[in-house]
């Protein structure tokens, strides 16, 4: 016979959820693209949570702690479609790292985000975890599983390639 499942206790899950729920979806809709993915994402995010809290494992139960849940759901996503697309491609030529180039514009925030969304994965996790999420080079280096130097030339390699469809303008 299996025990009951564990009620979160205060200040307690499902009092939480209404206030959390919006701007959990709000933070990954904002950072994947996708409707169906942020729901899929708040989704497992509110999941793991109630995990975490059956396991005992839970900081401080709060949105900022369901946002920190919210992004390595996002990040793990942006692995496992890395990984995919990595297993597709038979060989990819290493180019030398090229030197860092300063880019001055002012972004049309529409464009942005659908520049972002015609980006790989990988340069998309790298760009979004470094420049919308504020992270220094090392912590995106952790959350994507790379070295600090492997992640500085993702970074530049993202920034060309976010340049070079952004400058085109086109939306397809």
């Amino acid at each position: 016979m299996t025990e009951p499942l564990a009620h979160p206790q205060s200040p307690g899950l499902l009092d939480l959820y209404d206030v959390a729920l919006p701007q959990v979806y709000g933070y990954l809709s904002a950072r994947c693209g996708s409707t169906s993915l942020a729901e899929d994402l708040t989704a497992e995010t509110f999941l793991a949570a109630v995990d975490a809290l059956r396991r005992e494992r839970v900081p401080e139960l709060s949105v900022a702690w369901l946002i920190g849940v919210a992004r390595h759901k996002l990040v793990d996503h942006w692995r496992r479609r890395e990984r995919e697309e990595r297993s597709l491609r038979a060989v990819e030529t290493a180019a030398a790292p090229e030197a860092v180039d300063e880019w001055d514009v002012h972004l049309d925030a529409h464009l942005a985000h659908r520049t972002l969304e015609r980006l790989g994965d990988h340069h998309r996790s790298a760009l979004v975890l470094r420049y919308l999420d504020g992270l220094p080079v090392r912590e995106v280096a952790a959350c994507l599983g790379r070295t600090e130097g492997a992640t500085e030339v993702l970074l530049v390699r993202a920034r060309r390639a976010f340049r070079d469809l952004y400058e085109t303008g086109e939306e397809g």
